[in-house]
C-alpha cells in the first residue's frame, strides 16, 4: 500500500481509533490508507509517550528555547496525566472483558 503524509493530529486520531477498536491494526490501516507497520508504531509511541510521541522529529529541527524548570514540570505533568487517562481506559476495557467472559461462562 502506498503511504501518504499524515499530520500530527491525524496520527493521534489514528492511534486512538486503533486502540478503541481492539488494536485492529489492519482495519485501521485500511480505513486511514496508511501502512500497517506505521499504525503499529504510532500506537506504541502513543501508549508510551502520549501525544508528544507522535511528533515527527525528522529533519533539521528548529532551535528550541530552553524551558524553565516550571515549564518542564508542566510538560511532565501533562504527559503523566495522559498516560494515567490511557491506563484508566485500558483498565475499564479489561474489567468489561472480564465481566463478559464471566457471563458467557455462567451461560454454559
Amino acid at each position: 500500500m502506498n503511504t501518504r503524509k499524515t499530520t500530527f493530529e491525524e496520527r493521534i486520531e489514528i492511534a486512538k481509533y486503533c486502540i478503541e477498536n481492539n488494536r485492529d491494526f489492519n482495519k485501521t490501516a485500511e480505513k486511514y490508507q496508511v501502512n500497517y507497520s506505521q499504525v503499529y508504531n504510532w500506537v506504541k509511541k502513543y501508549e508510551k509517550h502520549g501525544d508528544i510521541g507522535l511528533v515527527d522529529g525528522r529533519g533539521k529541527g528548529k532551535p528550541v528555547e530552553a524551558l524553565t524548570r516550571e515549564e518542564e514540570l508542566e510538560l511532565k505533568i501533562k504527559a503523566l496525566e495522559q498516560r494515567n487517562k490511557f491506563l484508566q481506559m485500558e483498565n475499564e476495557v479489561l474489567k468489561k472483558q472480564e465481566e463478559i467472559e464471566r457471563q458467557l461462562m455462567n451461560r454454559k
